[in-house]
């Protein structure tokens, strides 16, 4: 039988701006810390400032989205480095191309679709068989409020994250009975390296550190759905509101 280490969590896509703060809220709670990612030495100076500051125990493995041959074998790798089936899951990786060059390039589109949607559902689905026999865990990903509603703007990432969302609902309900929590995070602005140069109105742009503390204390709380910030739920709930007569003719 597997052994079970509760309070040890994997972070997929450990190196995105909001993922190193989420790395930071769990291992600050004690935390073992799996950091999943394409850079290990990157990840490692991140491992050894979690080690140095929260005295956990803190590895690092390597993890593409895309390369869905590989995620097979992930559950049982993580396992081994942390010496035990992990207690939780958060997928923190995604992508989002300029949507006009993504029009022109259905590379891109692909590129969008498969790390947002197909790589998340591949990788978590394998955890959650995992957790499902182990009747326990939690899971978390950070789908966004573009999935809300599609815009112009966005919308090959927004149909992406609907996906992703849609599947993070039925995967709550499917895991409901056996104890495992399933977190959908819907970020709105933040202020990352995904973001940089956009044209964003600023009182609604999130720093990273405070919207992963926001982020931490709803996965470890097992809410179901959460916006990140709070507010985003009031202004998506107007967009969604819109008649779509009025809302193809708007630009938002």
């Amino acid at each position: 039988m597997t052994t079970f280490q509760p309070k040890s969590v994997v972070i997929l896509g450990a190196l995105s701006g909001v993922a190193r703060y989420i790395a930071d809220g769990f291992a600050r709670e004690g935390f073992a810390v799996a950091l999943a990612g394409r850079d290990l030495e990157e990840m490692e100076l991140l491992a050894a400032d979690l080690r140095e500051r929260h005295e956990v125990t803190c590895c690092c493995l390597k993890f593409d989205a895309l390369d869905i041959d590989s995620h097979a074998s992930f559950v049982q790798e993580t396992t081994e480095a942390l010496g035990a089936l992990p207690g939780g899951v958060v997928a923190c990786f995604g992508y989002m191309a300029d949507q006009t060059e993504a029009q022109r390039d259905f590379a891109l589109i692909r590129k969008t679709l498969d790390t947002n949607l197909t790589g998340a559902i591949s990788i978590l689905e394998r955890f959650a068989a995992a957790f499902e026999e182990r009747q326990s865990g939690f899971m978390a990903a950070l789908s966004s409020v573009a999935g809300d509603r599609g815009r112009k703007a966005n919308y090959f990432y927004g149909a992406a994250k609907a996906g992703l969302s849609a599947y993070l609902q039925g995967l709550r309900n499917r895991l409901h009975a056996s104890g495992v929590k399933v977190t959908t995070i819907k970020p709105g602005f933040m202020d990352t390296p995904m973001t940089y140069g956009m044209d964003l109105p600023g009182a609604l742009v999130a720093a990273p550190q405070s919207a992963a503390q926001a982020m931490t204390r709803a996965i470890l709380k097992g809410k179901n759905v959460v916006y990140v910030p709070f507010f985003w739920r009031y202004i998506m709930w107007i967009i969604r509101s819109i008649p779509e007569w009025q809302f193809k003719k708007m630009s938002i």
